[in-house]
């Protein structure tokens, strides 16, 4: 595992010959040995279909490829961070919340309407949050961003979870997302997000829960 927790608001991952980490730009913020770093275009694994759906959902700012040998410290912002292990499921994180990923790992974009239906698009344009997010599969580990911690929420098929949109970090497993109304319409005019929305994620897996609802 290359990604070691150096304390809340930093990590570090160890690089060695061959391997390659993705980060989000901006995110080095010190390093050791013979490391390079340099723009991916191609959205990491996932090749140019997996940028179209970031550049889709106002994600143009390329990620950046990390290679060589040596060790790395990252940080975004001050914000919490929390490593997340991939043994071969999907992690659906968005896409501003990720600041590093193994190379390892496949890339990806799912468009929340698809699993979410017209509610699923109804998320996006009402909580702010984007009508896409990126998908990470296989083995590796993913290093995810938040306020104030993130708690780690079992999801059961005899116990679905509800998350307020804008406190979702993450989720892997076998789940479905489906956005609800927990007020009338009528009542909802006007307070975005919050108590008036409600996202149901339902099956088997888990998802990560950010202590504050302020956006990064």
């Amino acid at each position: 595992m290359p990604f070691t927790e150096i304390n809340s608001k930093m990590i570090q991952a160890t690089l060695a010959p061959g391997g390659r980490v993705f980060s989000q730009r901006g995110a080095m913020l010190a390093y050791r040995g013979d490391v390079s770093f340099t723009p991916n275009m191609q959205g990491g694994q996932g090749g140019v279909m997996s940028m179209i759906g970031r550049r889709v959902a106002n994600e143009a700012t390329p990620l950046m490829s990390v290679e060589g040998s040596g060790t790395v410290l990252f940080g975004h912002g001050g914000h919490h961070i929390q490593i997340i292990n991939l043994t071969g499921d999907t992690l659906y994180v968005e896409a501003d919340r990720l600041l590093a990923f193994e190379g390892t790992l496949q890339q990806g974009t799912m468009f929340m309407g698809s699993q979410g239906g017209v509610m699923g698009m109804v998320r996006g344009q009402v909580t702010g949050q984007g009508l896409f997010t990126t998908t990470l599969k296989g083995h590796g580990s993913v290093a995810v961003m938040a306020h104030g911690g993130v708690f780690e929420v079992p999801i059961t098929p005899q116990r679905p979870v509800h998350v307020d949109p804008q406190a979702y970090v993450a989720h892997h497993g076998d789940v479905r997302n489906k956005l609800s109304a927990a007020l009338g319409w009528r009542e909802m005019v006007g307070r975005g997000s919050g108590e008036a929305f409600q996202l149901e994620l339902s099956g088997t897996g888990a998802v990560y829960v950010q202590a504050s609802e302020e956006k990064l």
